[in-house]
C-alpha cells in the first residue's frame, strides 16, 4: 500500500455541511484514508504534497467536454453552431487519423491536468475514438468515455456519416473493453452526437443499449435556436420532449447546454432525473443564448458544468468556466446573488460527480472516497491579498488554471508544483504543430 500526504492546507471540502477547514489529507493508493490535524497515517507517508498556505479543493469535473477538438483551437471563430459544425468541425474531425486523435487528447489532458481538472466526460468523434480511450489510460485522468454516434444528416461529411448497425457495433466494442477499464477509472456512455445527426431508430438502440448495460448516455440539447428548428421540423417536437417521447430521459442521461428549454422542459428533467451541463463560455462564443440556471437548479435539476470544446470556448480551463457561468447569470437576472459562488463550485464538483454518477466516489473530499484533488496556491498577483479572503470566492471568481500547483487522481500525482509527471509537454506541443497543418491541408 502506498500512502500520500497532502499536508498543511485548507479544504474546501464540498462534503454535505460544505466545510472549509484546516487538516492534512492522507492517502491510501487510490482512497482518502483520513483528514485531520497531523492524523496518525502521516507518519508513515511514502510521499508528501506540501500544501502550506494553499487551498485544496476536490478535482474539477467537466462533464462535457471534446478532446478531439483540441487540435482545432483558433480554426472556427466567429461562426453560429451549424455553421461552425458544417464548415468546420465537422471536415476537420473527419480528417483526424488515429495518431492525430490520440494527440488532440494527449494535449486536451495536459491543459486540463494543469487546471486541476480530475474527471471529464466526453464523446469522441465518429472513428478513431479508441485512440482516446487509450490516451486517457495513459495520462491518468478519470473518463466517462464514448464514441461520437452520426448516422444521419444531408450535411454530414461522408467522413463522419456511418450506419446505424456500424455506429452501435463500434460503439458497443468500445463499451466491453474500456467500460471499467484502468482499476474503474474510465467509465462507457452512449455518444449520439445530437437529434440532428442521429436517426429515431439508432436513439432508440441506444436507449436500449445503454439500460442493457447500466450505462449513461451523453448528448447535446437545445443548444441554439436553429437546431431546435431543424428537430421540430424533422421530428415534431422540440428537443427534450423528443428525447422524452422516445424514453431516453432519466438519471443516466447527460444533456449539454439546455439554453431554450420551455417550462415544460424543464420539469419533465426535474421530474425524470435527468443532468443537465452548462457550458457558458462556449454558449456565448457561439451566440448560442444564456440557459436559465438558476430556475434550473431551483427546480431540482442537477446542473453540472463543462468547457466543451477548445474551437468553441476556447479553453479547458474550469475556473473561467466557474467565473463566466456565475457573471453570466448576475447579468441575465440583473442580481449578484443570482448564482454564488458556493453553487457555481458545487456544478463543478458534486454536481459533475452526480451528472457521471459517481457521487458515493468523487466531487468531494471525504474520508472513504476516491483521491481526486488539486491545490491551488493564490499568492499570485491575480489573486493576491489572501488574508481575510474567502477561499471559494477566491476560487470562482478569481483563480485560473496558473493557480494549481497539485493535481491528484486515484492517489497518483499528475502534476506537481506545476510540472506534468505522466505527460511530456514539449513533445506534445512540437507534435501539436506537425499534425494540425496535416488536418488542415486534408480538411479545410
Amino acid at each position: 500500500m502506498k500512502t500520500l500526504l497532502v499536508k498543511g492546507g485548507t479544504l474546501i471540502t464540498m462534503n454535505p455541511g460544505r466545510e472549509v477547514i484546516r487538516a492534512d489529507i492522507v492517502i491510501e493508493d487510490d482512497r482518502i484514508a483520513a483528514i485531520g490535524d497531523n492524523p496518525p497515517q502521516a507518519a508513515a507517508a511514502d510521499d508528501v504534497l506540501d500544501a502550506g498556505g494553499r487551498v485544496v479543493i476536490p478535482g474539477l469535473i467537466q462533464a462535457h467536454i471534446h478532446m478531439t477538438q483540441t487540435l482545432f483551437r483558433g480554426l472556427a471563430d466567429d461562426l453560429e453552431l451549424l455553421d461552425w459544425l458544417r464548415l468546420r468541425i465537422w471536415p476537420l474531425e473527419a480528417a483526424h487519423t488515429r495518431e492525430s486523435n490520440a494527440l488532440s487528447a494527449r494535449l486536451g489532458a495536459a491543459e486540463l491536468i494543469r487546471g486541476g481538472t480530475t474527471s471529464v466526460v466526453d464523446m469522441g468523434t465518429v472513428h478513431h475514438t479508441e485512440a482516446i480511450f487509450e490516451t486517457v489510460e495513459a495520462v491518468g485522468l478519470r473518463g466517462l468515455l464514448g464514441k461520437c454516434m452520426m448516422d444521419y444528416g444531408p450535411d454530414v461529411p461522408a467522413g463522419l456519416l456511418e450506419s446505424t448497425e456500424e455506429s452501435l457495433r463500434e460503439s458497443e466494442a468500445l463499451l466491453r473493453r474500456w467500460h471499467g477499464a484502468a482499476g474503474g477509472r474510465i467509465r462507457y456512455a452512449f455518444a449520439p452526437r445530437f437529434a440532428v445527426s442521429c436517426t429515431n431508430g439508432l436513439m432508440e438502440r441506444v436507449r436500449d443499449m445503454a439500460r442493457h448495460h447500466g450505462v449513461s448516455v451523453h448528448t447535446h440539447s437545445s443548444e441554439n435556436r436553429g437546431e431546435i428548428a431543424l428537430v421540430e421540423q424533422e421530428r415534431g417536437l422540440r428537443n427534450v420532449k423528443y428525447f422524452h417521447k422516445l424514453g431516453m430521459t432519466g438519471p443516466d442521461l447527460i444533456l449539454a447546454h439546455c439554453i431554450w428549454l420551455d417550462d415544460e422542459e424543464m420539469r419533465m428533467l426535474a421530474d425524470t432525473g435527468t443532468h443537465a451541463v452548462h457550458c457558458p463560455s462556449s454558449n456565448m462564443k457561439l451566440a448560442s443564448g444564456m440557459a436559465r440556471v438558476p430556475e434550473l437548479l431551483e427546480q431540482g435539476v442537477n446542473v453540472a458544468l463543462g468547457c466543451d470544446g477548445p474551437p468553441c470556448n476556447n479553453n479547458f480551463d474550469a475556473f473561467l468556466e466557474m467565473r463566466h457561468a456565475a457573471l453570466l447569470q448576475k447579468v441575465r437576472l440583473l442580481s449578484p446573488t443570482a448564482l454564488p459562488a458556493l453553487r457555481v463550485l458545487e456544478m463543478a464538483t458534486i454536481n459533475g460527480a452526480g451528472a457521471m454518477r459517481q457521487e458515493d466516489e468523487i466531487g468531494s473530499l471525504e474520508v472513504g472516497k476516491k483521491a481526486d484533488l488539486a491545490v491551488l496556491d493564490f499568492r499570485r498577483p491575480h489573486t493576491a491579498p489572501v488574508v481575510e479572503r474567502d477561499p471559494v470566492a477566491l476560487v470562482v471568481y478569481a483563480a485560473t488554471a496558473d493557480n494549481v500547483v497539485h493535481t491528484v487522481v486515484d492517489g497518483r500525482v499528475l502534476l506537481r508544483e506545476g510540472r506534468h509527471t505522466t505527460i511530456n509537454v514539449d513533445d506534445t506541443l512540437a507534435e501539436a504543430e506537425r499534425l494540425c497543418g496535416a488536418l488542415l491541408k486534408y480538411s479545410l
